[in-house]
């Protein structure tokens, strides 16, 4: 049985925060990475909680980003929000930018943020559930580094290329799901990796091209993506709408910028925001109970909504005041302090 540490909640942002600006991160980014840290591991997502800050260490540990960048906000007078996160991590540039994007969403009925040149280390599901809670629907993507395979073949085109949407529900969590269209997310086959456990069937390919449950192997292959040709295609268009489309970098020009060095991969986003009552002509009651109906249809059943889960261990989490993580993982995170 895996032994667990438990952190109080008052205390991660802060542990966070200390970690971060040791290693040379100033406050305003060190904050804006320690709150998405602490988002992700209130609701017990561990692969992009508490383990991600090693890749913001390595990050800049390589020289590879500026921990004090300020990032550049372009106003225009069209619906597009262009924000330059120069060489920063994407965090502190969406922070700073998303004002004018739910300005704009609100003005047009849709508006888009481009965060260019930037370092996106951890899940998109916050950006998306931070806009549906002022009752935006929104959607969020970005490329990654080539360690795809796409369908049918056998080397990294594609990067894991995650896509992230949500719906605001009147009193209620919103309807939100976050996936990487591979097989499985890179940090899970790293935890799969760090407690030598085997990967399920069907996720990844070794170097050679065959199929693999070795996570090490997997790490020096290629991971699959999910649903073959059809999460293919989906991880293509994404590849496209948050690199050529935005002026940015696409999965394979991104690992040639890595040049071979870890940490975080350096791309760029696109954030879609809807405003609902534009779009059904504020008829925001009748299309609410739509959505609703849909819902409990699904539920009624017995399936699971996607975020259930995660907003089951939100809620046990803060009543309870704390999160558990592994033993093995606090140690490491101990030793980022020295």
């Amino acid at each position: 049985m895996t032994k667990t540490v438990q952190l109080a909640l008052d205390d991660i942002k802060p542990f966070c925060v200390k970690i971060l600006r040791h290693h040379g991160y100033g406050n305003a980014h060190a904050d804006a990475i320690a709150d998405m840290l602490y988002t992700c591991q209130l609701d017990d997502c561990q692969s992009h909680g508490l383990f991600r800050l090693f890749m913001a260490i390595d990050t800049i540990s390589n020289g590879k980003i500026d921990g004090n960048a300020e990032p550049v906000i372009a106003s225009s007078s069209n619906a597009i929000v262009k924000a330059d996160a120069s060489n920063g991590m994407s965090q502190l540039a969406f922070e700073q930018a998303s004002p004018e994007l739910i300005a704009k969403a609100r003005q047009h009925g849709i508006a888009a943020l481009a965060i260019n040149n930037c370092y996106h280390f951890s899940a998109l599901w916050p950006v998306v559930e931070q806009l549906a809670s002022l009752g935006l629907a929104a959607m969020s993507m970005v490329p990654s580094q080539s360690w795809v395979a796409p369908a049918g073949g056998t080397r990294g085109s594609l990067g894991t290329n995650p896509f992230a949407f949500s719906w605001p529900r009147q009193g209620k969590n919103p309807f939100t799901f976050d996936f990487a269209t591979s097989a499985f997310a890179r940090g899970e086959i790293e935890l799969y990796r760090r407690e030598g456990k085997p990967l399920p069937e069907g996720v990844a390919v070794d170097k050679d091209g065959k199929p693999t449950t070795d996570p090490q192997a997997a790490m020096d292959g290629a991971m699959l993506t999910f649903g073959g040709y059809k999460g293919s295609a989906l991880s293509i268009m994404i590849e496209l709408l948050a690199g050529p489309l935005i002026d940015d970098l696409t999965s394979l020009e991104s690992m040639d910028h890595a040049e071979g060095r870890g940490g975080a991969p350096y791309h760029g986003q696109v954030i879609i925001a809807f405003d609902l009552a534009q779009f059904n002509g504020s008829h925001t009651d009748q299309n609410d109970a739509r959505a609703e109906r849909l819902f409990a249809d699904i539920v009624d059943q017995g399936a699971r909504l996607p975020s259930q889960r995660r907003y089951a261990a939100r809620a046990r989490n803060l009543e309870r005041g704390f999160v558990e993580i592994s033993k093995q993982l606090h140690d490491d995170i101990l030793k980022l302090q020295e």
